[in-house]
């Protein structure tokens, strides 16, 4: 059997999807599984477990006719048993049609009269689990399994090394994150925590615990932000992950990890890691499965920088 998927958006889409890629797999273990995905996105398939191979397309991009053609003529030539797409979308369902797939599986709305199978889409649930629905459409009636990524064993080697070098391998270590979110353009207005809170929490955590260092992940572009909170708090330690296994790996060494909303949350509870998570503007209930282990501060005016630093201190202490 041949299935692809197609998932636009983000990192965090695509490892929310992982469950119902893994549930095909073991339904389908001979089955050739691919996926469909924005460039930017593709990294996620690092730490995926169930897929043989990653297209790129640009859902976002003003595509051609001829961007779409192509895309139709790839689908085509590899001649899948069935596809299943995740968007609403009258011109992906008229592609599917199109590639002439025989089961072609979606929800309810525009583009399903493109579609064989469809069912309604409930979006205020837990995104993975409505992902998994899906695949009532092939007869699968499983749970939908928890998030699980597979990790090279060269970046668990790394992050071995990487906490050696940082001296935090016997101790453990709080973990702190504050990537930018996934969110559109025009709904991510001030999705970051500023520095100076930060070093609010940072201060007490080490008050509080100082045999537990704290390690805080740096990314392209936030230097300006590490070297602020290097300079109030000289003995943090820098760590700088270049892809998503080292950092899922980092991750999982974490006693507790702290961070913006961001692909990160969903690494953090596929590795299982106790994490606090702040929120703006997003339904922490679909990104968050319930789970004591996994807290959510939303905030009070849909912008994380507005999350008070003795809110998140509570939340680590336990009020």
């Amino acid at each position: 059997m041949r299935i692809v998927a197609l998932v636009p958006g983000g990192i965090s889409d695509q490892i929310l999807f992982f469950p119902t890629l893994d549930d095909l797999k073991r339904n389908y273990s001979d089955a050739q599984i691919d996926v469909v995905v924005e460039p930017r996105s593709k990294a996620a398939y690092r730490v995926s477990k169930s897929v043989n191979d990653v297209l790129i397309f640009d859902y976002k991009d003003r595509n051609s006719l001829a961007d779409w053609a192509n895309l139709v003529g790839i689908l085509r030539d590899r001649e899948y048993d069935a596809a299943i797409t995740l968007t609403q979308s009258w011109l992906m369902g008229l592609l599917l049609w199109l590639t002439g797939i025989p089961i072609r599986i979606g929800y309810k709305g525009k583009g399903a009269a493109f579609l064989t199978n469809t069912l309604p889409l409930k979006q205020e649930q837990y995104t993975a689990y409505v992902y998994h629905t899906l695949l009532q459409e092939l007869g699968l009636e499983s749970p939908c399994p928890e998030l699980a990524v597979n990790v090279p064993k060269s970046d668990i080697d790394w992050a071995d090394k990487e906490q050696s070098r940082l001296g935090v391998k016997e101790t453990g270590y709080i973990l702190i994150y504050d990537g930018l979110n996934e969110l559109p353009p025009n709904k991510s207005q001030d999705t970051t925590y500023h520095a100076e809170n930060w070093l609010q929490v940072i201060q007490d955590c080490q008050q509080k615990q100082p045999d537990i260092p704290v390690v805080v992940i740096q990314e392209p572009g936030q230097q300006e932000f590490v070297a602020r909170l290097k300079q109030s708090v000289p003995d943090i330690k820098i760590t700088f992950p270049d892809n998503l296994g080292k950092l899922a790996a980092m991750i999982t060494g974490a006693n507790l990890l702290l961070c913006t909303d961001s692909a990160i949350v969903q690494l953090a509870v596929a590795v299982q890691t106790y994490t606090i998570a702040l929120f703006g503007s997003t339904n922490p209930a679909k990104l968050l499965p319930k789970s004591d282990k996994f807290i959510a501060i939303k905030s009070p005016t849909g912008k994380i920088a507005d999350i008070s630093p003795k809110v998140i201190l509570e939340k680590i202490w336990g009020g």
